[in-house]
């Protein structure tokens, strides 16, 4: 049985090298990375300042409506 616990830390590399591996992987995947045309960020950015305005108008009328509900409850 020990003999397998031992076949078994020898087959994985030591911690230096699984380290030096894993930024390896890293800067591998970093060079994939595609920046977006100017095309591509101003939807982009018009999409989500479109969203964040949905969401203020949203909660800026449910707080209103609460409110006012609570104001009617409570007098």
């Amino acid at each position: 049985m020990a003999k397998k616990e031992q076949a078994g830390n020898s087959k994985r590399p030591n911690i230096f090298q699984r380290i030096g591996m894993f930024i390896k992987q890293v800067f591998d995947e970093i060079r994939k990375v595609v920046a977006p045309t100017g095309k591509e960020l101003l939807g982009w950015s018009v999409s989500v300042f479109v969203f964040v305005l949905f969401l203020m108008i949203f909660v800026t009328t449910l707080d209103f409506g609460l409110g006012k509900l609570v104001m009617l409850i409570f007098g």
